[in-house]
């Protein structure tokens, strides 16, 4: 199983603006000495002692992950803007795989945004299958491109759609199980868990964590425990989480709390604030790091989920 991401902030989406990326240059610039130019070797030097947030990002785009499967087949959780992006890379590359399995989490508007600009929809041979335990899924899909709000009406999709609403607990798709339950969010949301070949992968995006998670429960125990990578809502610092409450976020720490709970080795901060720039969503990453630091009997490997980061299992 491999999971990459192509969406990885919370509400909106966020391009970098030209004046931070000038803010960058003349930042690297300032840092330059006089013998790091010397050859190639010091010049790659140089390059490897930057600071991550000036060299890269995290993007900008709102929540969409892939998911391959063993034989290829193509799952995708939520289509936010990020999709856009995987549906280029799709036809770019000449992607074997003409069939799409697409789960939604909820229907807020930054996780179905970019399914209008998903470019596979509009070209015949393709399969799209759209997932939600929700009954309402096709009209929320269809409802976001009538008018007022879009040029052109789902009407226009020239491949083939399949709506299922999920009843079972557990489903199969070519192999690999699919699970969910209930996450605390305003107007609902779904967390995913996706099993093949004995690896275990948990998505859960917008969700305000609380003591029933911890819980020691038959259910929580069948869904979390052994799982060996978790993508989780971490948009908020503690003081932010409080702040707001019933929001449907938790904060970076409670995320560490929940894998180490859990036992969840891999644990990835995801849904990132929108007004953060990369240096304070970088902040948050060692702040986590840290505190799992002094957690008794943790080990977590903690990551920031980036446009483009990929894992296998």
């Amino acid at each position: 199983m491999k999971v990459k991401f192509w969406g990885v902030r919370g509400s909106i989406p966020t391009p970098i603006k030209p004046s931070q990326l000038q803010s960058r240059i003349a930042a690297i610039v300032q840092r330059i000495q006089p013998s790091d130019l010397i050859s190639q070797e010091s010049r790659d030097a140089f390059l490897a002692g930057i600071p991550p947030y000036l060299i890269e990002t995290v993007g900008g785009n709102t929540t969409c992950i892939e998911i391959r499967l063993k034989d290829d087949s193509c799952i995708i959780i939520d289509a936010g803007s990020g999709i856009r992006e995987l549906g280029i890379n799709i036809l770019k590359k000449r992607d074997k795989a003409r069939k799409f399995h697409i789960f939604f989490t909820h229907f807020h508007w930054d996780h179905i945004m970019g399914l209008p600009f998903f470019d596979p929809a509009y070209i015949p041979g393709y399969e799209l299958h759209f997932y939600s335990p929700v009954k309402h899924m096709e009209k929320a899909l269809r409802e976001q491109m009538e008018v007022p709000y879009f040029p052109v009406t789902m009407k226009t999709f020239a491949a083939d759609l399949h709506f299922h609403t999920i009843n079972d607990e557990i489903m199969n798709i070519n192999g690999a199980e699919i699970s969910w339950r209930r996450v605390k969010h305003p107007g609902g949301c779904f967390s995913y868990k996706i099993s093949e070949c004995g690896k275990d992968f948990i998505f859960s995006t917008d969700t305000e964590l609380t003591e029933r998670d911890f819980r020691r429960s038959p259910e929580n125990t069948e869904f979390y425990e052994g799982t060996d990578l978790i993508v989780i809502d971490s948009q908020y610092t503690l003081g932010e989480a409080i702040e707001k409450y019933d929001w449907g976020h938790s904060s970076y720490s409670l995320a560490v709390d929940f894998a180490s709970e859990w036992k969840i080795p891999k644990v990835v901060l995801f849904h990132h604030e929108p007004k953060y720039e990369d240096k304070k969503i970088y902040k948050i990453l060692n702040s986590a790091k840290w505190y799992e630091k002094h957690i008794e009997n943790s080990n977590l490997e903690i990551y920031l989920a980036k446009e483009e980061l990929e894992f296998t299992l």
